[in-house]
């Protein structure tokens, strides 16, 4: 894909650089209550245009020249203030990462390169290894939200408020099978296997990693951000 005149000349400075992956600190998303449903996203305020334009920093470029040197489509969107603390900073519109994802909104340039080199090297793989068969596609609830944890009134914000987290339900099988999160976690051996295997992965990539193992609220999902550090559930 084309990447902006704007990034050209900056990338080339961040691909000489061997910099660190950007880390985003703070508690992770799994210090929560136990509600059984899963949040439903608030409408957030009408986004602003921040300041400064997106993808100014080093390492902001060099995430976005890997992206490019994975053979990921994308585009890089503007730095967004959607009110109420929530934002899209130096995010992606993921358009191909070579199997088709439901319900994918604005990412973190991080999120957005690793869950793409998840779904490349661990989905795909796993698919094959448990079933024989190759996904055609991921089905997700989505990335940005505008909300608190869990969809509460009050609380932490969720690493979805900005844009820094995925939910992920299930995926669709060449053959036809969906193997979701929501009976297959405690289904038959090849749909846990698989799903355990695709979890034990996710703990390497990503900041913080829940499943159905971590409370009712998560029964249905992966989810995925990359907040923490290695916090694994």
């Amino acid at each position: 894909m084309a990447i902006p005149a704007f990034l050209k000349p900056r990338i080339l400075v961040a691909a000489a650089a061997a910099l660190a992956l950007s880390a985003c600190f703070g508690a992770p998303e799994a210090m929560k209550n136990n509600s059984g449903k899963r949040p439903v996203a608030s409408k957030p305020n009408r986004p602003q245009v921040v300041g400064t334009p997106s993808f100014t920093g080093a390492e902001a470029q060099q995430c976005a020249f890997e992206l490019k040197q994975a053979g990921v489509r994308f585009t890089p969107l503007p730095n967004q203030d959607h009110g109420g603390g929530c934002s899209s900073i130096d995010s992606v519109k993921l358009l191909d990462i070579g199997t088709p994802v439901s319900g994918l909104g604005a990412m973190t340039c991080p999120l957005a390169r690793n869950f793409a080199a998840w779904a490349r090297y661990a989905v795909k793989p796993a698919a094959r290894k448990y079933f024989g068969s190759e996904v055609v596609k991921i089905e997700t609830y989505g990335t940005y939200s505008c909300r608190n944890i869990y969809g509460g009134r009050s609380g932490r914000l969720s690493q979805h408020a900005y844009s820094n987290a995925i939910d992920v339900s299930g995926f669709v099988l060449a053959d036809g099978r969906r193997i979701m999160l929501d009976g297959g976690w405690k289904g038959d051996s090849d749909s846990q296997d698989f799903l355990r295997a695709l979890h034990k992965s996710a703990c390497r990539r990503f900041g913080t990693v829940l499943s159905p193992d971590y409370n009712a609220a998560h029964y249905n999902h992966f989810h995925l951000d990359m907040s923490g550090n290695g916090y694994c559930r």
